[in-house]
């Protein structure tokens, strides 16, 4: 690249939790897997998604849970029944600037602007097909 893109540390690593197990019973196990500081569930309706985040001492865990009919993670849980790595977080300073590069670069966004995240702040998704089949996401810091 002749313009590299503006990525600066890992915010979190998420991780989808199946409907058949609830999130409360899943921070637990990495509350006692790691010793961490769990938080409290966090509904995010606009996302479709319960939160959990467990912070770690180089970085965190977010925890994500289906939530309503729509959620936009049940297809990845359809396809991974048992859960897993769903997508990286990559701190970024400007979103808008960001997102520029990114399609300068022909790296598409999932969604044409940001949204609010869970940490309130802007996040926005890169295309998995562009960022070698990872899910990326953007989180203005």
């Amino acid at each position: 690249f002749a313009n590299p893109l503006p990525f600066g540390r890992l915010n979190h690593v998420a991780i989808a939790v199946p409907k058949s197990k609830s999130i409360t019973e899943a921070a637990a196990t990495y509350q006692k897997l790691f010793d961490a500081k769990v938080s409290e569930p966090k509904d995010l309706p606009e996302h479709g998604v319960t939160t959990v985040f467990v912070e770690l001492p180089n970085t965190k865990l977010e925890l994500l849970h289906p939530l309503g009919a729509a959620s936009p993670i049940q297809g990845f849980l359809d396809k991974n029944p048992a859960g897993g790595m769903h997508h990286i977080c990559i701190e970024v300073e400007n979103i808008e600037s960001a997102i520029q590069k990114c399609k300068a670069a022909n790296i598409r966004t999932i969604g044409d602007k940001p949204k609010i995240g869970a940490h309130n702040k802007p996040v926005i998704f890169l295309h998995p097909k562009d960022c070698g089949g990872v899910l990326l996401e953007m989180e203005q810091v």
